[in-house]
């Protein structure tokens, strides 16, 4: 199995890799523009399980639209299939909506929507084909419809509602290439984003425990359903 999993260097993405190289024959690719965290992660995953290998690959996801290349050509040859793809990677401005700049908000709608759809867009060589891959996009439950919303966060839930929608377009549009598309609007996870958000909240969840939930979707749920949003949350923030 081949996973890529972008925003990999800390928080969820980082423990989702985690879960990943515990099991069995699995090929990791961790994206992250943070070198560091991405050492740190290759070193927790050294010995996890000798029949599965993570790759760290430092990567600004922000150079991805002028030059694909540079991330397609550093995939080894021996990989023709990507099984998973994960894109974590996300960013948040904590800004009242009149004071966000316009350099912040597309920041933001680069980061957390067009990044993903260009990384899915260049990477279709290598997803579906004779078998299914499936795409698991994280989304927030800021952009979940209905949901309860917050001061200083209306750029950054927009961002995370386009990925939401995004994700039922694909799922439609690619409904013959066998890629399966779902999203998953997470709610509180004890990470540095949420203190960036929320200082001094207490979430119920670990990030390690909402990473064994994704881990266990992105590799069970394309049987039961596609171009799906699924809201993944204890508690409101």
């Amino acid at each position: 199995m081949v996973v890529m999993i972008t925003g990999a260097s800390r928080g969820i993405g980082f423990e989702t890799a985690l879960y990943f190289a515990r099991l069995d024959n699995t090929e990791i690719f961790a994206l992250s523009r943070n070198q560091a965290g991405l050492g740190q992660l290759a070193s927790e995953c050294a010995g996890l399980n000798k029949s599965s290998q993570v790759h760290p690959l430092v990567y600004d996801l922000d150079l991805f639209a002028e030059n694909p290349d540079s991330l397609l050509k550093r995939l080894p040859v021996t990989v023709s299939h990507i099984d998973i793809l994960i894109n974590n990677a996300g960013v948040l401005i904590n800004k009242p909506f009149l004071e966000t700049d316009l350099d912040e908000i597309q920041r933001l709608f680069y980061t957390n929507c067009f990044a993903p759809a260009l990384l899915i867009r260049h990477l279709m060589p290598f997803l579906g084909g004779k078998t299914v891959s499936h795409v698991v996009n994280i989304s927030s439950m800021g952009g979940f419809q209905n949901s309860m919303k917050f001061p200083g966060l209306a750029y950054y839930s927009a961002s995370k509602a386009a990925l939401a929608c995004l994700t039922e377009c694909l799922s439609e549009e690619l409904k013959d290439s066998k890629v399966v598309f779902n999203c998953l609007a997470l709610g509180a996870v004890q990470t540095e984003m949420l203190e960036e958000a929320f200082p001094g909240y207490k979430a119920p969840l670990k990030a390690s425990e909402m990473a064994e939930f994704i881990g266990h979707f992105a590799r069970t749920a394309h049987k039961q359903m596609r171009g799906k949003i699924i809201p993944v949350s204890l508690t409101n923030p």
